[in-house]
């Protein structure tokens, strides 16, 4: 997220003696952020002004030019204006500061980017620490929480000098006691300069594992034995006349003792412990003072030792060890050795089982248990638990002791190893699984941070609660905790529970604080962002988001509206790139970007009130104003009477979930968000199936049984990721006809005179391709202390190949003008090469006529990716036993779009294909044969499947929210 600042600089000067007749009057606030001949990406030369203050939503068909608008162009001026405020030097190290291709732009106050794509992959990132809600609350945990013992489960203590001096007159008047010092705790050792130290220091005796004896010269203890050494400070009979000495000898036996003093009573023998510090008064554990890193996983001094503040652990799984146990292990039955071969591993395994008269060509499954054990082991026993086998993880660069070790501590030795390769590691990682840490049980902390309690909760209870119940038990909180306590954290409680409502406000009621970042949807991700800038209280500034509805059930869209019109009423100008119909029709202002795509997009088809742009005759307008709709279909599918049915799914919140999924129909499954669909189909059935095709290794959520995978043989997901992460990625090398296209100009007369191959035609390696931009078409000039500039190669002036590649052509046109043309100029210039003109056929198909076959992957939007997939699928031959999983496939689309999706997906079904969408979108929705809705609500409400059946007969469903709003949508 970059943050614009304009940074006004005061010259003073020095006053004249010639005052001015007048005063200027301070110039009025400007009222727009006025854009004048925008020309990024497709924008025609565009000229507009966006009212301040108010919730602007840009609108458009996928591809028209919205996000280069309001992206591409307003917000990075406004981040190009804030680095420039920097010195040159700084700049250097910043990259890329590329000014937009615009004329002016006025009126920009400083911007703040709320994207979808910026989701934190890292693992140790949650809701909580991405909301700062956690750091609060660990300041409340150090600062309030009261201390257990992990022990006996009672109250921790801790004593200051005089509650010492005090207990100890109060509980042992008129007894004779002696006071130690604890130097030594279970360790062994001899300890003889140990004991000559402290007899330099004049004292006479110490007590070495209860027995008090003098401190004589040399003394020593066995060194192979464990020992607890404490020296005798004093010894005194506790009377009110020794009160000072008492005092006195306590001061210096807590110094020696680092805070900690025993009590030895003369006559029993019997041992009192007191602390400075938290202690047990039982056991005599104690505990450091609190601070808030000792309750963050991400710092040694509260991380679990373990797992390191990550809550998983890698161990070795069997499963994937032995894959297959009816193969011997000569034949591969023990993956990591792989079949018989020359190699150092086998050659010692060979070894060891001659040694061991272990036979290699009987099936695993008839090998004895112990000869199976030496294998894997290196012992006849095995390793019999979890933790045995952690332990010979956790033991850094073992060496290698001659005898063959084991395959599992082998592979434990070379994944935790200091000496390993990143690649060993990812080599070893295919053979494990992930597990919940056996220590901390996925709470992240060590032992100690997760007995400090706040009303009879530790932090990692609280983290794991829904916000919705988080806050119920924030609320009332006061009147659980003391006086003390109420007054430390007073302004504590105010900042979590503005945040936590603030996280309500945007509809994530069902998130838990210690949910990972990396398993938050686009949208989910984005709405966190969304209510941490509401939580800032920032004003002046301009907010520009990208859908933030993604991933929102329409119950909760006017949560999300209320929390943007809340930023945008304490001062601050929201910019939304936006499809959804309510967030369009609660907009201050809407511009209607079009009218198509691509090139025939980039102009302003209509701006205004929502009720002026209704006025319009724009696609958008006659979507809203109903004039235009997706139709529902006359006839449901009924589908090849076959289904894939799982039972027992208790994966995240699914409660023993089962559900039949018919197969030749399209399938979709609603909910509201976090009701678990992904759950259930992302990483329940999407790995089972994935499985059944591939044999994938990904491992699937809890379930009981699955039946009727017989019945698909192929499995397609299909999402809105990038088509490819470099300019050089294209739709034509992506779908794959690019090949095809290279080896037809292979076949030109004049390119066989010559020699050429196909390899000649590609821009990605040496021969053909212009060898001063490498097949680029442009060159980066750096600039140094400038933003680097993109300039059309000189040599090749941008057609990615040399003179001589370029002179081969078929019909009059080179490799490279070929590569300019649009989909609809291709399908009419290959229409007589029938193996490259059905692939680009599916691209028109899908309404990506627009596009040019060599255009950059990195400019395609989300909804043209996944477009682009979808042809490339939909130009493959199937057995219409292929089953499609789309993950809310709507994203980023327009009705009209929404529109071509929905042909593309009835073709792959009307092809015998099944296809699987999960989807919020009532368009979508309303055409499916089949709808499974889950919920009723998210997290731990929902998880129950509450409809599975054709849309007319869900809306008679009074428990699902999606039931009320597709009756108004299927007009019943």
């Amino acid at each position: 997220m970059f943050v614009h600042l304009t940074f006004k600089r005061n010259m003073a000067k020095k006053v004249s003696a010639v005052k001015p007749s007048k005063i200027a009057a301070p110039l009025a606030p400007e009222e727009f952020i006025e854009v004048f001949g925008a020309r990024e990406h497709n924008l025609k030369n565009i000229d507009i002004s966006v009212p301040k203050n108010k919730l602007v939503v840009f609108t458009g068909v996928s591809g028209s030019g919205k996000s280069s608008l309001a992206f591409d162009t307003i917000y990075n001026e406004g981040q190009r204006r804030y680095m420039e405020s920097f010195s040159a030097y700084a700049r250097q190290f910043m990259g890329d500061m590329e000014r937009p291709d615009v004329d002016k732009i006025t009126g920009l106050s400083p911007v703040i980017s709320i994207e979808q794509k910026t989701t934190n992959k890292n693992p140790r990132s949650t809701v909580g620490t991405v909301t700062e809600v956690y750091d609060f609350m660990r300041l409340l945990f150090a600062r309030v929480g009261e201390a257990y013992s992990y022990n006996t489960g009672k109250k921790m203590v801790k004593f200051s000098e005089e509650e010492i001096v005090e207990n100890i007159m109060e509980r042992f008047l008129n007894k004779k006691v002696s006071l130690l010092a604890p130097l030594i705790r279970g360790r062994k050792g001899h300890y003889r300069e140990l004991f000559e130290d402290i007899r330099k220091k004049g004292f006479l005796k110490v007590r070495v594992d209860g027995e008090v004896m003098d401190l004589t010269a040399k003394l020593q203890v066995d060194r192979y034995k464990i020992h607890d050494i404490e020296v005798v400070i004093d010894r005194l009979a506790v009377t009110a006349d020794m009160r000072v000495r008492l005092s006195q000898s306590i001061q210096q036996t807590l110094k020696m003792g680092k805070d900690l003093l025993f009590l030895l009573v003369n006559d029993t023998n019997k041992v009192v412990q007191f602390s400075k510090q938290l202690m047990c008064e039982e056991t005599g554990i104690s505990y450091e003072e609190p601070s808030p890193n000792a309750f963050s996983f991400n710092s040694p001094y509260g991380a679990c030792p373990t797992c390191k503040g990550l809550g998983n652990i890698h161990t070795i799984s069997l499963s994937a060890i032995l894959p297959d146990q009816s193969l011997s292990v000569k034949a591969g039955g023990i993956a990591p050795l792989g079949e018989q071969r020359e190699a150092y591993m086998f050659r010692n395994v060979e070894i060891l089982a001659k040694k061991n008269k272990i036979n290699l060509d009987k099936p695993i499954k008839e090998m004895p248990i112990a000869s199976l054990n030496i294998l894997l082991y290196g012992n006849a026993d095995g390793i019999i638990s979890d933790e045995e086998v952690l332990e010979s993880a956790s033991i850094p660069g073992k060496p290698y002791e001659g005898e063959f070790e084991g395959i599992i501590p082998m592979l434990n030795r070379w994944y935790a190893g200091t000496g390993s390769t990143e690649a060993l590691r990812e080599w070893v990682e295919q053979f494990m699984e992930l597990k919940k840490c056996p220590t901390c049980n996925g709470a992240r902390l060590k032992q100690e941070s997760l007995w400090f309690k706040v009303d009879e909760k530790n932090i990692a209870e609280l983290s794991h609660l829904n916000l919705n119940k988080l806050i119920v038990w924030f609320d009332g909180i006061e009147e659980r905790l003391s006086k003390k306590q109420n007054a430390i954290a007073k302004d504590i409680l105010k900042e979590i529970r503005e945040r936590l409502q603030f996280l309500l406000d945007v509809g994530l009621t069902y998130l838990s604080l210690d949910r990972p970042s990396r398993s938050l949807s686009g949208g989910e991700s984005q709405r966190i962002r969304l209510a941490t800038q509401i939580g800032s209280q920032l004003q002046g500034i301009t907010y520009v988001l990208d859908e933030p509805s993604i991933g929102l059930h329409q119950r909760d869209n006017h949560r999300l509206i209320l929390a943007l019109q809340n930023l945008r009423d304490i001062g601050n100008s929201i910019l939304v790139v936006e499809h959804d119909k309510d967030i369009m029709m609660a907009a201050d202002y809407l511009v209607d970007i079009g009218p198509k795509a691509g090139v025939y997009g980039g102009e302003i088809v209509a701006a205004g009130t929502p009720q002026e742009v209704l006025l319009s005759n724009s696609d958008t307008a006659q979507y809203l104003s109903g004039a235009k709709s997706i139709p529902i279909p006359k006839e449901r599918r009924k589908g090849n009477g076959k289904s894939i049915e799982i039972k027992g799914a208790t994966g995240n919140n699914l409660k023993n979930v089962s559900v039949q999924i018919p197969l030749g129909k399209l399938v979709v499954v609603s909910g509201v968000s976090g009701s678990g669909k992904s759950t259930l189909i992302n990483e329940t059935l999407y790995p089972l199936l994935s499985k059944h095709c591939y044999d994938s290794r990904v491992s699937p959520m809890d379930y009981k049984s699955i039946k009727g995978l017989e019945n698909i043989d192929k499995v397609i997901e299909i999402d809105q990721s990038p088509i490819g992460r470099t300019p050089r990625s294209n739709p034509a090398t992506y779908c794959g006809f690019f090949t095809e296209i290279r080896t037809l100009f292979a076949a030109v007369p004049e390119a066989k005179i010559r020699g050429y191959n196909a390899g000649r035609f590609s821009f990605n390696v040496k021969g053909g391709r212009c060898d001063m931009c490498e097949g680029g078409g442009m060159r980066t000039i750096e600039m140094n202390f400038l933003p680097d500039v993109y300039v059309h190669c000189e040599k090749c002036n941008g057609k990615r190949y040399n003179r001589e590649t370029l002179e081969i052509r078929y019909k009059g046109k080179s490799i490279s003008d070929v590569l300019n043309m649009t989909v609809d100029e291709a399908c009419e210039f290959f229409q007589a090469v029938p193996f490259i003109y059905r692939k680009i056929k599916v691209l028109q198909d899908v309404g990506l006529g627009y596009i040019t076959l060599g255009q950059s992957a990195v400019t395609l939007s989300g909804g043209e990716a996944q477009r682009v997939k979808l042809s490339t699928e939909l130009g493959k031959k199937d057995t219409g036993k292929t089953f499609y999983i789309l993950d809310e496939p709507t994203t980023g689309l327009h009705f009209q779009d929404i529109q071509h999706l929905l042909d593309v997906l009835n073709k792959l079904v009307d092809r015998g294909n099944s296809v699987l969408v999960i989807e919020h979108n009532l368009d979508v929705i309303k055409v499916a044969d089949h709808l499974i809705d889950l919920g009723p609500e998210g997290g731990d409400g929902g998880g129950r499947i509450l409809f599975e059946g054709t849309p007319e007969a869900m809306v008679n469903n009074k428990e699902s929210h999606t039931a009320r709003f597709l009756k108004i949508e299927l007009g019943l």
